[in-house]
C-alpha cells in the first residue's frame, strides 16, 4: 500500500506514519502523531499532542483533534489522545487531549462515528461502536460504555458516564449517570425506561427483554427509592447477565443515576 501527502500538507519528519495512509491538503500532523495503517485525512485535518489513531480511521475536513484541552487547570503537561480503529470523525469535529488530572488521556475505542461538530473533552473514555450525532457535546472526564447512541445538541456534565447500549436523545442535557439499555431524554434529562425497540433490533431475548423492562419498572415506577429498588432487582430477578450489568452501573455510581 503507497502512502499519499499532498504538497500542501505540513507532516513533521518525526511523525510515524503508516503504510496506506492518505493525508490531504492543508493537513498538519505534529511530531508526537502515530498514524495507523490506512488511515484517511481528507483536508484541512489538524492531528497534534501525543496523539495515536488506530487502523483505518477516516478523518473529515476542519477536525481537530488531540490539541491542547480547554480546561484552565491544564498547564502543558505531557499527555495524550488514543484513537482506536475504523473510526469515522466527522466534519468540525474536537477531540481533546487529556490533563494530568485526569489520568492524562482521552481513549476512544474501535468503529465509532462521531456526527459532524461533536466534541470530545479531555479525559473522557469512549468505548466502541458509540454514535455522537451532531453536535453533541461531552464534557470533561465522561465515560460511554459501547453502543451507546448521544442525540444530536446534546451535552453530558463532566464526570458523568452513559450506559452500555443507552438512548441519550436530541437537545438532552445529563447531569447524572444514564443507566444502559435506557432511553433517556430532556433538560434535564429524565429516563422515560428500557429502549425495547433497540433490544429487538441488536437481538436480545423475550425473556431478557421481559427481565429487564421489570428491573427498570422497580427502578422508575415501583415508588422505590433507588436503594430499595436495586434490593427488590437483587431479590426478584436472577439469571439475567444484563441486569447485572444495571445492578453494578447504579451500585457504581458517584452522581448519581437519571430516574
Amino acid at each position: 500500500m503507497t502512502t499519499f501527502i499532498h504538497e500542501t500538507a505540513i507532516v513533521a519528519p518525526e511523525s510515524e506514519i503508516g503504510e496506506g495512509c492518505h493525508i490531504g491538503p492543508f493537513c498538519t500532523v505534529g511530531a508526537e502523531v502515530k498514524l495507523g495503517t490506512g488511515v484517511r485525512l481528507d483536508s484541512h485535518v489538524v492531528v497534534d499532542g501525543r496523539t495515536s489513531i488506530g487502523d483505518e480511521t477516516h478523518i473529515f475536513p476542519f477536525a481537530s483533534i488531540g490539541l491542547a484541552p480547554q480546561d484552565l487547570k491544564y498547564g502543558g503537561e505531557p499527555t495524550a489522545t488514543d484513537i482506536g480503529k475504523r473510526n469515522h470523525i466527522r466534519e468540525f469535529v474536537t477531540i481533546h487531549r487529556g490533563t494530568e488530572g485526569g489520568g492524562g488521556i482521552t481513549k476512544i475505542g474501535d468503529d465509532n462515528l462521531f456526527m459532524a461538530q461533536s466534541h470530545v473533552a479531555h479525559d473522557c473514555q469512549i468505548g466502541s461502536n458509540v454514535i455522537m450525532a451532531n453536535a453533541a457535546t461531552l464534557a470533561g472526564h465522561v465515560e460511554i460504555a459501547d453502543r451507546a447512541n448521544v442525540g444530536a445538541y446534546s451535552g453530558v456534565h463532566q464526570f458523568c458516564r452513559i450506559g452500555l447500549e443507552a438512548f441519550v436523545g436530541g437537545y438532552s442535557v445529563v447531569v447524572k449517570d444514564a443507566p444502559p439499555y435506557a432511553i433517556i431524554q430532556g433538560n434535564h434529562a429524565k429516563c422515560y425506561g428500557l429502549n425495547k425497540v433497540g433490544l429487538r433490533r441488536r437481538g436480545y431475548s423475550k425473556e431478557t427483554i421481559e427481565k429487564l423492562h421489570h428491573a427498570y419498572h422497580l427502578l422508575l415506577t415501583a415508588k422505590l427509592n433507588t436503594t430499595q429498588a436495586v434490593e427488590r432487582i437483587k431479590s426478584e430477578i436472577s439469571g439475567c447477565r444484563e441486569v447485572d450489568v444495571l445492578v453494578q452501573f447504579i451500585e457504581s455510581s458517584k452522581r448519581g443515576v437519571v430516574k
